[in-house]
């Protein structure tokens, strides 16, 4: 009966393993894309300014960068710490082949911590502002901004959602660190 029961812990351990390098990987994945996304985000237009009454509109040629916009920065920078963070993570789970030293085990639950608060922190700070894209503020006469550059709001947008994911990739390994520190099944 022991042997057996060894050989279903081990084969448990194993299915722990699969599934944090899953969702390891996919939380590198998810931030990896998320950062081409926002890096490679640009889009220019022409926009008719009319300066005075009488004469035609003047085009000038705008630009939208992900790096004019402070939260959008944050966000790139975040989601690029939560990205290495996730490739180290990862290539330390296959250099230690998931046994586990209690100490670094320890150390990268609360690192993973910390990545899920810095993703989300981030990815609010950038949706705040693209909701204010999308919408406007009539109160303080801020005009929406996504009819004019809708292909960069769409990206920033799809790149927000994408860490998101990544973050809640992270956050489904801190839960599954506390269920089995506290011998739950999973």
């Amino acid at each position: 009966m022991d042997g057996m029961e060894g050989k279903v812990e081990m084969m448990n351990k194993r299915r722990v393993n699969s599934r944090e390098l899953f969702l390891r990987f996919s939380a590198f994945l998810f931030t990896l894309v998320s950062v081409i996304l926002i890096g490679l985000n640009k889009q220019s237009k022409l926009i008719p300014i009319k300066i005075l009454a009488n004469f035609p509109p003047v085009d000038v040629l705008v630009t939208a960068k992900w790096k004019y916009q402070s939260a959008f920065v944050y966000h790139m920078v975040a989601t690029l710490i939560a990205c290495s963070y996730a490739a180290v993570s990862l290539f330390v789970l296959i250099a230690n082949k998931g046994g586990g030293k209690r100490g670094l085990a320890s150390i990268i639950v609360i690192l993973d911590l910390v990545m899920v608060a810095l993703l989300f922190s981030s990815s609010s700070a950038a949706g705040a502002i693209g909701v204010l894209g999308y919408t406007g503020n009539s109160h303080v006469q801020w005009q929406k901004v996504c009819n004019v550059f809708g292909k960069f709001c769409e990206q920033a947008a799809a790149a927000v959602g994408l860490s998101l994911f990544g973050g809640l990739a992270l956050l489904l390994l801190v839960a599954l660190q506390a269920l089995g520190a506290h011998n739950i099944p999973n």
